[in-house]
């Protein structure tokens, strides 16, 4: 049996030493891996199966490309090949330049900076023409004394961005809103429409600045029965309406030919109709709204009308005395009533200018001794040099003011003749008087 044992075992440990040294000649006769060409980028065996990941970064981003899969797309030479004869190649093939500014692997797009963007504008979106009129229509309204000085550079900026019909009518469309509903802007936006009226540029088929606004002003005007009649807010945009084209009457000039410039008569006839329209129907709003007009324009209006052969101002002020007797307006708009039809009747308060000053003379200027100083008589009588009979004395003092300029008060008394210890006997007695009644008080 232990024989037999040891001789079955033998075997089998003999097979088991040959097995475990085949093991390891199997082991330690592999060959070591050939390394890589030299053309590609070294690659350990960890990442044979893979390829090692790179990072570039650029700016502010970082790129990841496979260096592995970089070099089998940009390695043409089988790893087999010559490792020089290999480098000649890419030299010939290459199109890359050791003149480049930078080097960018072509796996690796380009970086572009992040731009914020939404879907109507993008981050850095130039402001629009409604911003831009926006901005220097509160400017002009906050600081109407820098028209002169501002207006240059508003005109040369809107004709760098009005190059097309459609802009200009926007324009168009921007300024008579704001100047028909910002409060107290009419007047600086009529002056901003005359300006405008010369100095923009563009002047398509359509027509120019100025034949663009009278048509927007016409649309207005054609409402104007329904505008009257309207709720308190449409009345209240037809009166600013009203009063803007009151204000363009007076600042709209129109240049024709070599003449001096003229205002735009095709207004006349419009305010006519609107002072009508609004006399038609004498609530207190329509009524206060004519008021304003007229007090603005009724001057200019009537001395229009004159020229011209009507007597278009006394229909209207004859509509408004037909009001004061039958409309059931308020009592203070009744008083503004009278009180523009008494304006009228002292020719809207004007007062005719006095002569030329080489013309004037104490007969035919009131105002020919206006500056000239005032004395006194010593018993306090006021006289200047229109006062006949104190000629010789008043000249007397002026030839003594002109030998001693410092000796006399403003008033042309003499002030170092005057001693301040010194009383009139009059007023001496007086005072001494006083001071005994004083005394005879403080006794009881």
């Amino acid at each position: 049996m232990y024989n037999n044992n040891s001789s079955s075992s033998a075997p089998s440990s003999s097979s088991s030493s040959s097995e475990a040294g085949d093991t390891r000649s199997s082991v330690f006769s592999r060959g070591e891996p050939l390394r890589q060409p030299r053309t590609s980028p070294p690659v350990s065996d960890s990442s044979a199966g893979t390829g090692t990941r790179c990072h570039i970064s650029r700016s502010r981003a970082s790129q990841t490309c496979s260096v592995g899969e970089m070099s089998e797309s940009r390695s043409p030479i089988p790893s087999g090949h010559n490792s020089s004869t290999a480098a000649d190649t890419l030299v010939k093939i290459s199109k890359l330049s050791a003149a480049a500014p930078e080097f960018v692997p072509g796996c690796c797009s380009s970086f572009q900076d992040d731009v914020y963007s939404d879907e109507s504008e993008g981050y850095y979106a130039e402001p629009s023409l409604a911003d831009f009129v926006q901005e220097f229509v509160s400017h002009l309204n906050s600081s109407p004394g820098s028209f002169e000085s501002e207006i240059d550079y508003i005109t040369d900026m809107l004709n760098s961005c009005i190059t097309t019909e459609e802009i200009l009518q926007e324009l168009v469309e921007l300024i008579y809103v704001q100047s028909t509903s910002i409060p107290n802007f009419a007047y600086t936006g009529a002056r901003l429409c005359n300006h405008l009226s010369h100095h923009i540029r563009l002047s398509p088929a359509s027509g120019n600045f100025r034949q663009l606004l009278l048509q927007r002003c016409r649309t207005e005007y054609e409402q104007r029965e329904q505008a009257v009649r309207g709720d308190p807010d449409t009345q209240k945009r037809f009166h600013s309406y009203v009063l803007f084209l009151g204000e363009l009457y007076l600042n709209l000039e129109i240049k024709s030919g070599k003449d001096t410039p003229g205002r735009a008569n095709i207004l006349l006839g419009a305010l006519k109709d609107l002072l009508n329209t609004l006399c038609s129907h004498p609530d207190d709003p329509n009524l206060m709204c004519a008021i304003k007009l007229l007090k603005l324009s009724g001057s200019i209006l009537e001395d229009t009308w004159k020229e011209k052969g009507q007597s278009d101002m006394d229909e209207v002020i004859k509509k408004i005395e037909d009001v004061l007797l039958d409309a059931k307006c308020s009592r203070d708009v009744k008083q503004m009533l009278l009180k523009l039809v008494e304006l009228r009747s002292s020719n809207w308060g004007r007062v005719h200018t006095a002569a030329v000053s080489s013309d004037a003379t104490p007969d035919n200027d009131p105002n020919y001794f206006m500056n000239e100083p005032t004395f006194y008589t010593a018993d306090g009588t006021p006289f200047t040099a229109a006062d006949p009979e104190y000629s010789d004395k008043y000249q007397e003092i002026l030839d003594r003011e002109d030998c001693f300029p410092d000796a006399y008060e403003e008033d042309g008394n003499d002030s170092f003749c005057s001693d301040e210890d010194e009383m009139d006997p009059e007023i001496e007695e007086a005072f001494e008087r006083f001071c005994m009644e004083s005394d005879a008080r403080r006794k009881k």
